[in-house]
């Protein structure tokens, strides 16, 4: 018989049998470098990865400035052979290959590279894309309106399905469970997460590799953010002080590619093969907006019901959570909305950060890369400060972590419980719920 307890300000009863969703491995391709522990430490010492952008159609765009990922031979930079043999490599996006890159992080990481049949179809993938290049779509339509059919790529159609890069990963790997991608634009890379949690809970596989992907940053994706005033233009000289959650002066998000990718496993499975685990996922919840097609409700109803449902999950008190890692993209009604919404649930004392400041906003992987940072507070006890935060205008008052680093203590016996937030055009709303492993 099942035994069964019910958390503090939760109603639902969660089974304490339930199968436990862990994580054994992360990988990371951001702005600020290749390899989780290389952005987590640059992230630590305050750097950011924002840059001004180069090359034709940038100069008639009021935003000029993008988190692009460093390429080079260096360990810690993107180096696309690495990943993608030359022999292999039509039909691979960009996208596509960061989460190739990041993929192969996060399985070295866990240790889990099977060969066996039945190890194979209990390992999933589900990596998903905000957006696909609007360039190579443009590109491919302008080759045909000129005449030159043949010129279009027989590779053109993979190239920009939004669960190409799913699909290359279980194609490179062998991995015959579930092969799911989720686009629910800036949301994308949290909700793939959960969903693979779930993946596990209901016992479709014992593995699965999840997270997001994103390599949209050009001048005709910047030109139709920058047309709906969603970009930040006051900036460009400056990048690095460009996206700015929660400060009086932030006016809008700034793009940035990259991927983010953790190997999920089921705690007995990741146990009995003795794996390291870094962290759990206690909690998934999801919610709608219905609000407005671009913009949250000025009350934050969705996201305080979105990471309401992720508790109820858990079946934790909202007292026992001690970090959010936030969407915060910068905007001016989104951090705000996003700060009442915690402030109602969670209180005043919760330590908040955005590491967008550092990163920019990855779209579809942004979920999933901050989810990974978030999963390292808990595991280390340290949370990273958000960057070019001066004088907080959210109509809160919140704790937001600025400055430096701040430890992350608890009590004697205690977790570390955070939660991970992600909302896209829409009003599609994600929130994960984590924590340090404690057998």
């Amino acid at each position: 018989m099942a035994h069964f307890h019910l958390g503090i300000q939760c109603c639902r009863y969660v089974s304490t049998n339930r199968r436990r969703v862990v994580v054994t491995g992360v990988g990371l391709v951001t702005c600020l470098g290749v390899g989780a522990e290389t952005v987590w430490n640059r992230l630590l010492q305050g750097q950011c990865g924002i840059g001004k952008v180069k090359g034709k159609g940038y100069e008639q765009v009021p935003c000029q400035v993008a988190g692009l990922v460093p390429c080079g031979e260096e360990s810690d930079t993107f180096n696309r052979q690495r990943y993608v043999p030359k022999s292999q490599d039509r039909g691979i996006s960009l996208a596509s290959a960061f989460a190739l890159a990041a993929a192969e992080e996060a399985l070295t990481c866990a240790g889990w590279k099977p060969q066996d049949e039945s190890e194979l179809e209990r390992t999933g993938v589900c990596v998903g894309t905000g957006m696909v290049s609007l360039e190579e779509i443009a590109d491919a339509g302008q080759q045909l309106r000129s005449g030159m059919y043949r010129k279009v790529s027989p590779w053109f159609v993979p190239e920009i399905l939004i669960n190409i890069a799913a699909g290359h990963v279980s194609l490179k790997y062998g991995f015959k469970g579930p092969n799911h991608s989720v686009s629910t634009a800036c949301a994308t890379g949290l909700h793939a997460i959960g969903d693979a949690s779930r993946f596990i809970r209901h016992g479709d596989a014992d593995v699965m590799v999840a997270g997001g992907a994103e390599a949209c940053v050009g001048p005709l994706a910047l030109a139709g953010f920058a047309r709906m005033r969603a970009l930040c233009t006051s900036f460009n000289d400056s990048p690095q002080e460009a996206s700015r959650p929660f400060d009086k002066r932030r006016e809008g998000f700034v793009m940035a590619e990259g991927a983010g990718l953790v190997v999920l496993e089921e705690l007995s499975h990741a146990q009995n093969r003795g794996a390291t685990i870094y962290g759990e996922v206690l909690g998934y919840g999801l919610s709608g907006d219905a609000n407005h097609l671009t913009a949250p409700s000025e009350s934050g109803d969705g996201a305080f019901r979105c990471m309401k449902s992720a508790l109820k999950d858990a079946g934790i008190a909202a007292n026992a959570v001690g970090h959010v890692n936030a969407h915060a993209t910068s905007t001016p009604l989104g951090d705000a909305a996003e700060s009442h919404a915690i402030q109602l649930l969670l209180g005043e004392k919760v330590l908040v950060t955005s590491t967008k400041g550092a990163l920019g906003h990855l779209l579809g992987a942004a979920g999933s890369v901050e989810a990974i940072i978030a999963l390292k507070s808990c595991q280390t006890g340290v949370i990273p400060p958000t960057l070019n935060l001066s004088h907080p205008d959210t109509g809160c008052d919140l704790d937001y972590v600025t400055g430096s680093p701040r430890p992350w203590a608890v009590k004697d016996g205690g977790q570390r419980i955070a939660l991970s937030n992600s909302f896209g055009f829409g009003g599609t709303n994600a929130c994960v719920c984590l924590a340090e492993f404690v057998s």
